[in-house]
């Protein structure tokens, strides 16, 4: 009998270590589910006529709930915004992007819901696409089916539609995500010149006289994530790098990063070179104009 524990003890601190890696290097995201909208619907109006679409969004909501994930209530958000005295009817079109900004989510989930009803038996079909927020890339899409059965009740079969694939989505989106928190998410950056520009790549700047693009590419190797960046070109007029690793989060102050953020910080350096420039942010890209 003290042999048997004797093994079970050593077969538990063996264990001990593992599982604690595997809790560190894992970080989950938060997530927010919201609707999928056609271009020139409004968010509010789709939620407020359509009942179904709102079951299915909680429904989808509570499967990453009981997963152990932490999520962001769209439809509160939504409310919070909407009630906003800043929410004009110039910028209504604009709402999803507020959202997804002001939510402070890692990853919003976009469902599209098509219900069926039909005299054989009922059916709800749901696909689900996750975008990281920052960036709007696509890290994980599934399509679920409940199956047809007699009943009305659609939020039962909201639950057979996702339950069927939530384990799959979850995974692969948790998978892309980790990729991105260990690797850090990628950017692109295009360094470009006014038309009227006295500057070029070749142009000697700085305290040491170096080419503009040789300052740039030092600088960017010392701030891309892991010194990972990779340039696509390099000629007088341009110098474009297609993969700039930046990180998740800020690590002095462990706040959520972003290619605005990024963008601010090259904004510091070329000004620390004496040169004034334009910068715009689209998505994962962003544009450097250097006047």
């Amino acid at each position: 009998m003290k042999h048997i524990k004797t093994i079970l003890a050593a077969m538990l601190f063996a264990l001990m270590p593992t599982a604690g890696i595997t809790a560190q290097n894992t970080v989950q995201p938060k997530i927010m589910v919201i609707p999928y909208v056609k271009q020139g619907e409004d968010l509010r109006t789709v939620l407020e006529s359509d009942v179904n679409k709102r079951i299915v969004i909680t429904k989808i909501k509570e499967a990453f709930d009981n997963r152990g994930f932490t999520t962001v209530d769209f439809v509160a958000k939504m409310k919070a915004i909407s009630s906003d005295a800043a929410m004009t009817s110039d910028n209504q079109t604009d709402l999803k992007t507020m959202i997804v900004q002001q939510s402070g989510a890692d990853i919003y989930v976009e469902t599209e819901v098509d219900v069926l009803m039909s005299p054989s038996g009922n059916s709800v079909k749901i696909i689900v696409t996750g975008f990281e927020c920052s960036t709007g890339n696509s890290l994980s899409n599934k399509v679920g089916e409940s199956g047809k059965f007699y009943t009305d009740d659609i939020g039962k079969l909201a639950s057979k539609a996702i339950e069927s694939i939530a384990e799959d989505f979850l995974n692969t989106m948790q998978l892309k995500f980790t990729d991105i928190v260990n690797n850090g998410r990628s950017v692109m950056i295009n360094f470009g010149f006014a038309d009227d520009s006295q500057l070029l790549m070749s142009s000697e700047v700085g305290a040491q006289g170096l080419q503009l693009s040789d300052e740039i590419e030092m600088w960017m190797e010392a701030h891309a994530f892991k010194n990972n960046y990779h340039i696509q070109a390099t000629t007088d007029r341009q110098m474009i790098f297609d993969d700039v690793r930046i990180p998740l989060k800020d690590p002095n102050t462990g706040n959520n990063y972003n290619t605005n953020k990024f963008a601010l910080e090259i904004l510091k350096f070329m000004r620390s070179l004496g040169i004034q420039i334009q910068r715009d942010v689209k998505g994962s890209t962003i544009y450097i104009t250097i006047k």
